[in-house]
């Protein structure tokens, strides 16, 4: 996924958590809007590096991580899992390198949703 496409779609989604939860700016301020910026781009990084290894595992691995650091911060993994949701919606309409490079990214996203609704 190009650059430029990353930021649109980190973007909406961003804007669009932060539209649907009010409250998280109450939480957590400006810095947690930040924060949410930057993970979401550490987990396209991670689709990408999954999808150039050719496993879902290193992806799966990074959620469960991911989700024992944020749950210690006072994020839910319900919120983890909305974002995960999000991103596959946004890919929709978002541009790839490929129909392959998609289907990963969209089939891994999927295996870290599955795997954190097993912690719940």
């Amino acid at each position: 996924m190009k650059v430029s496409e990353k930021t649109k779609l980190v973007d909406r989604v961003v804007g669009d958590i932060y539209q649907t939860y009010p409250g998280l700016i109450d939480k957590f301020g400006e810095n947690g809007r930040r924060r949410t910026i930057e993970d979401n781009y550490h987990h396209l990084d991670h689709l990408d590096t999954a999808y150039q290894m050719g496993t879902s595992t290193f992806f799966v691995d990074y959620t469960l991580w991911l989700n024992s650091v944020l749950t210690s911060r006072g994020v839910g993994t319900e919120l983890i899992v909305d974002n995960y949701e999000r991103l596959i919606k946004g890919m929709e309409n978002a541009a790839f390198e490929s129909s392959d490079e998609r289907d990963a990214y969209l089939e891994y996203l999927q295996a870290g949703i599955e795997e954190l609704k097993t912690l719940s």
